[in-house]
Parts: C-alpha cells; sequence; structure tokens
C-alpha cells in the first residue's frame, strides 16, 4: 500500500515510524516542533536502558498501600502534586486497578514482551543501517541490592521477567566488587542482564535515525500539529499545523505527551498522564559504573554515556504546565552520592521531560476509533526509546491495515 503519511512527532517513536512507513512504500513527512533528538523530547533525557527485563508495570499488587505515603514524601521515588490530584484522579483509579492483581501484572508483562523482548537486537540492526551503532553498547545491565534477601522481596517482577524468557546471571558480594570496584560495598548482591544494551547518547541517536529516514526519502517539517482536516464524511485528507495545510492520506500521532490533546481532534478520549522524569548528567571520570547499574534503593538508571555518566529516574505526576521540581534532580544526586561515594560530583546540567503514560502502563498503537486514516503511536512511559523499532513497524503495519496485537488498541479505554 502507498500514499502520503504525515507522522506527528519526531522522537523515538516517530522517526521508527517513519523507516518502517518508507519501507513499506509510504511517501513520509516527518512534523516536528523542533530537532529531532532535542532537548525537547522525552528520547533526548531518557536513561538509555535497552532491556528485556524492562517488562514491570509501574502499578503493582500492593502498590495502593504506598500511595499515603508518596502524597506525604516530596522526594520519594514517586511523588504527586496534590495540586493535581482532581485532574489526576480518574487515572489513578485506573493506574492502581491495572496492578491490582498478579493475574493482572502478568497480562500487561507478556504485552510488554511484544514490544521489548528483542528490543536490543532490533536496535543494533537499526543502527547499523543508519551508521549510528557506536551509540548502541551491548556491555549488559546490572540490577545491584543490598542483599540477595532485598532481591527476592522483588520476587513477583522478576518471575514475570523470567516467564518471559528473560535470563540473568547472580554475582554474590565478591564478584559484584570486581565487576563494579568503585560501588560502595554496601550492594553485595546483583544481577546481570548480559542480552541487556544501552544507548550511550539519546538524543544523538534520534537525530541520527531523523538523518537517515531523510536519506530515504522522508520530508522533514518544522511545525506543531494542530488538528485535522477531513473531507466526504469524515475521510482524512490533511494535518493542519503551524508550518500550513499537511495533504496526506494517513496521519501518525506520535507527539508524546502531546499526544492525547490530538487525538481528541479526532473524538478519541485517551487517558495519558505526565510522569515527569528527571536526570543529571556528570562529567566523564575514570571512577564510576562500568556496566549501566540500576541500584534497588535509588530505582534509577546510572547509565555511563558519550558525554559523562547520566543519572536518570523519579516520577513526579503533576499539571504538564507545572514548573520542573529541580529538588527531585537533587534526589538522584544523593542517590548516585550513595552509589559511588568517590565520584566526582561535577555535574554538567539537569533536565526534566514528560513521559507519556497511560494508566494501565500498555502503550497505544493502532488505528483511531473513530478516523480510520489516523494512527495512534504514544503512551510509551518508561519503555520509548527501548520499543521505539518494534512499535514502528507495529505502525506500520496499521497504516497498511494489517494486524496490530490487540494490548495496545485504543479501544481497550
Amino acid at each position: 500500500m502507498s500514499g502520503r503519511v504525515v507522522i506527528i512527532g519526531g522522537g523515538i517513536i516517530g522517526v521508527c515510524s517513519a523507516i518502517e512507513a518508507l519501507r513499506d512504500g509510504w511517501e513520509v513527512t516527518i512534523l516536528e516542533p523542533g530537532e529531532p533528538g532535542g532537548v525537547q523530547s522525552a528520547s533526548y533525557g531518557n536513561g538509555g536502558w535497552i532491556s528485556p527485563a524492562s517488562i514491570i508495570p509501574m502499578s503493582m499488587p500492593g502498590l495502593w498501600r504506598k500511595v499515603p505515603g508518596y502524597l506525604r514524601d516530596p522526594l520519594g521515588p514517586l511523588t504527586i502534586d496534590w495540586r493535581a490530584l482532581p485532574s489526576l484522579s480518574s487515572w489513578l483509579i485506573r493506574f492502581l486497578w491495572a496492578g491490582a492483581t498478579e493475574a493482572k501484572v502478568t497480562k500487561t508483562a507478556r504485552s510488554l514482551n511484544l514490544l521489548m523482548g528483542d528490543a536490543p537486537d532490533r536496535h543494533m540492526a537499526l543502527a547499523l543501517e543508519a551508521g549510528a551503532s557506536h551509540l548502541i553498547e551491548r556491555r549488559g545491565l546490572l540490577y545491584t541490592y543490598s542483599s540477595r534477601a532485598a532481591f527476592l522481596a522483588e520476587a513477583l517482577a522478576w518471575k514475570l521477567r523470567r516467564m518471559n524468557g528473560v535470563t540473568w546471571v547472580e554475582l554474590n558480594d565478591h564478584e559484584l566488587a570486581t565487576a563494579e570496584p568503585d560501588l560502595d560495598p554496601h550492594y553485595r548482591f546483583a544481577i546481570r542482564v548480559d542480552a541487556g544494551a544501552h544507548c550511550s547518547d539519546p538524543g544523538g541517536y534520534v537525530a541520527a535515525l531523523a538523518a537517515h529516514a531523510e536519506r530515504l526519502g522522508a520530508v522533514r517539517v518544522r511545525g506543531q500539529a494542530s488538528g485535522f482536516e477531513m473531507q466526504d464524511g469524515g475521510k482524512l485528507v490533511a494535518v493542519q499545523s503551524s508550518a500550513g495545510t499537511l495533504p496526506c492520506d494517513r496521519a501518525v500521532i506520535a507527539a508524546g505527551i502531546a499526544s492525547a490533546k490530538l487525538a481528541s481532534k479526532v473524538g478519541d478520549r485517551i487517558p495519558l498522564a505526565s510522569e515527569r522524569g528527571y536526570h543529571v548528567q556528570m562529567a566523564a571520570s575514570e571512577i564510576g559504573p562500568r556496566t549501566p547499574i540500576m541500584p534497588h534503593d535509588g530505582k534509577m538508571a546510572l547509565t555511563p554515556m558519550a558525554h559523562g555518566l547520566r543519572a536518570a529516574g523519579q516520577v513526579q505526576l503533576a499539571d504538564i504546565s507545572a514548573k520542573p521540581n529541580w529538588a527531585r534532580a537533587e534526589v538522584l544526586l544523593d542517590h548516585l552520592r550513595h552509589a559511588f561515594p568517590s565520584l566526582p560530583m561535577d555535574r554538567l546540567g539537569s533536565w526534566m521531560g514528560h513521559r507519556p503514560s497511560t494508566p494501565d502502563g500498555l502503550p497505544v498503537i493502532g488505528t483511531s476509533m473513530r478516523v480510520s486514516g489516523v494512527v495512534h503511536a504514544f503512551g510509551h512511559g518508561h519503555v520509548g526509546l527501548a520499543s521505539g523499532p518494534e512499535t514502528g513497524r507495529l505502525v506500520a503495519d496499521a497504516l497498511s491495515g494489517r494486524a496490530v496485537p490487540e494490548a495496545f488498541s485504543p479501544t481497550r479505554f
């Protein structure tokens, strides 16, 4: 099938969708208000992990008991801005319900595995094709714990991973100290996922993929989408934008946190919230992690990057327009000091961005419920970067009328 498609969004989901649509013979326009991979995008600030183990939803059984504590602790791993509670209440109820039972999270993990199971291989193949293979590194990934008992406290999460084919190696205190000599010795146990990979420059990687899409024939337009033009009983004929009207036969909404508003323009009401994430970027040093590390007490990614060490994580549920709470970045810094006390604290900068998240922890990938010419591709939460290549393939399937897994359908809402 062929025709003209406008892909709204130049982040990892948008550029991967563009590449796959081009393979299928579509004429592709990428509409993005900034530079692909720029600081405005969630892709830019990502922790860089590409892990088959990243299939565990944020909402897990028993989480509801912790919500009061989260509301009281402004610097905990997950905080909620109380001023946003009226607008977030419906999303939060759905969020807690999605993780209420083991059966529910088992189903969610199985669906996420469709996107994540072979993500490292897909990224390496795509990076090679785009001339950016140096940005994908396969050193494995480490999950560190204070003890094996702390690891066993997360038994359900690791059970779900094993059920979905994730394998790992256990490291005792001596093996961990050998692998990571600068890590504080209070970490005495670790899980190493050898199949895991990481991206050493997420923003640069997205820019490289966008440039690759342009070499394949995509046209990039700098502008902000504002709506859709319909004719003949609701047939899509154009995307309206600040850059003018862009004629098309299909449109893909891959605009991150802005996607829900655009989806509403075609009559689809998708519950989407911003899980605001933060990172701090440290100068390169000989001291620090040899392998990307996720300390269990910090719930964050410590990733060696091309331009230094990045500590990324934290979740703050707040209104999209709320100002950044930079104390969240300081929490990351404190955890980094805790994990690597000898690391020089030479900070290069801090960043805050919006993870577009659905309450059930699954992205929305599929044709609009009301306009057949519009395809949704957003709501990836914490796995946007890692799941980009497989999402792009599914978007191409939806554009050409091929089946997409029902788990991601917008009709579930």
